[in-house]
């Protein structure tokens, strides 16, 4: 039985990791540092092709600003750390501000509003969706960029 994808956000600070460090490293890079446990519980349910929002947080730049997906499920280091590699998918066509998120109506229920803090979350295929359609998609959604690459889940 396959499971059906699912969707994450994860949360950087573009001065500790950026889109460009992510893209720029051959794109595969582990996602390690999270101490929160539901972050952690969000990252060990994450399964192979799982896609997810690179989301810049901080003060100046709130914004969701690529795709990455899952090439690699949970591990864990010496140190017993929560794990996750992900490979750069593409970068939004139109990154998508925190604020611009917030008025929207259709993201009302989304939990980056609830728990602000939370650095690794599930996004729902709806929101999933929506964030999409108001950042124009992503390089690599097969839309508008020459088809191929991931898709965002339309089949």
């Amino acid at each position: 039985m396959v499971k059906p994808k699912q969707y994450w956000l994860l949360k950087t600070e573009p001065t500790e990791w950026s889109w460009d460090d992510q893209s720029s490293h051959g794109g595969i890079t582990n996602w390690d540092g999270v101490k929160n446990k539901q972050a952690q519980k969000s990252l060990k349910a994450m399964k192979l092709n799982d896609l997810c929002f690179f989301y810049h947080s901080g003060a100046s730049a709130r914004r969701v600003v690529g795709v990455v997906t899952v090439v690699k499920e949970w591990y864990s280091d010496d140190d017993n750390e929560v794990i996750v590699d992900v490979k750069a998918v593409g970068e939004m066509r139109t990154p998508v501000d925190l604020k611009e998120m917030k008025s929207n109506e259709e993201l009302s229920g989304f939990v980056l509003f609830r728990q602000p803090r939370l650095s690794v979350m599930a996004v729902s295929e709806v929101i999933w969706r929506r964030i999409c359609e108001i950042g124009g998609g992503y390089e690599g959604d097969g839309k508008g960029d020459g088809g191929g690459g991931v898709d965002d889940g339309d089949d």
